[in-house]
């Protein structure tokens, strides 16, 4: 059945391509999903989320064979939690990119690690993201932290202008040694030099002996853009980073996220009634 589909392993980003305007899965999707399984179709969730946070939406889908590439490429795991691949931030070079000097007022600064969401302060309205699963942060001062085990640190603001001086700031210092690159207009998130959703996603798809033009991807942020861009049909968002399709001018721009667009696309791509 597989050499008769027209793509053998579908990739998704979550907040703003996956996930419907509620930042939790749709039924209309979770049906979708599970008619791709039944298919014997791959499903690999793409995203800037912490693995711990993906592994209750993923639950939510119930698709057993599914993989979840998360922080951006930083971690690959399997539905029950094993480990298939890590790239960490090394730990002074983490610690230091934590403790770089912003406006306090208008930015706030997060990592994911091994041990934990952790922020510099409370702030309640982050909790909306996190619907489906109930992860949460721990309130640190960095200055003390434990920077072991980092697969990212990012910088929130309420907009992009508020974060350009600091984006300036860390690609003069340290683009040489980390990846760096806008998971929204607002969040700016910083991995070690590789760590990217296409690297992690060549990976899976190698591991699947599966050739680029096999997967079809989906995404709507600038950390999709690596992913979209070999995969052998990618797709953009219409609610997507204008940056991204100014990036990726070639590939098809489809619905709306909170109109479940990516469900509609795949029934019409794979003939799911």
């Amino acid at each position: 059945m597989r050499s008769l589909l027209p793509f053998q392993l579908v990739a998704s980003d979550l907040d703003g391509t996956l996930l419907n305007g509620q930042h939790v899965v749709g039924d209309f999707t979770i049906d979708t999903l599970r008619k791709l399984e039944q298919k014997q179709v791959d499903i690999v969730v793409a995203t800037g989320r912490k693995h711990e946070d993906v592994f209750s939406i993923v639950a939510k889908i119930g698709i057993e064979n599914i993989r979840m590439i998360t922080s951006n490429g930083a971690r690959i795991h399997d539905l029950s939690g094993h480990l298939l691949y890590k790239n960490d931030l090394p730990t002074e070079l983490a610690l230091e990119i934590m403790n770089v000097p912003f406006d306090k007022n208008k930015i706030f600064v997060n990592s994911y690690q091994d041990s934990g969401w952790f922020i510099d302060r409370e702030v309640p309205q982050m909790a909306k993201y996190h619907q489906d699963s109930g992860f949460g942060y721990q309130v640190v001062d960095f200055r003390h932290h434990n920077a072991q085990g980092t697969e990212k640190v990012f910088f929130i603001a309420r907009c992009q202008q508020d974060l350009l001086e600091l984006e300036q700031h860390l690609r003069q210092t340290y683009g040489n040694c980390t990846e760096i690159v806008y998971a929204s207009l607002n969040c700016l998130e910083i991995m070690n030099k590789g760590v990217s959703k296409g690297n992690a996603l060549r990976k899976v798809l190698h591991d699947c002996h599966y050739d680029n033009s096999a997967c079809i991807a989906f995404g709507d942020g600038m950390n999709d853009e690596t992913m979209l861009d070999f995969v052998g049909k990618g797709c953009i968002m219409q609610n997507a980073n204008p940056a991204l399709i100014h990036a990726l001018p070639q590939l098809e721009i489809i619905g709306h996220h909170a109109h479940e667009a990516v469900a509609s696309y795949l029934r019409a791509t794979f003939g799911i009634i």
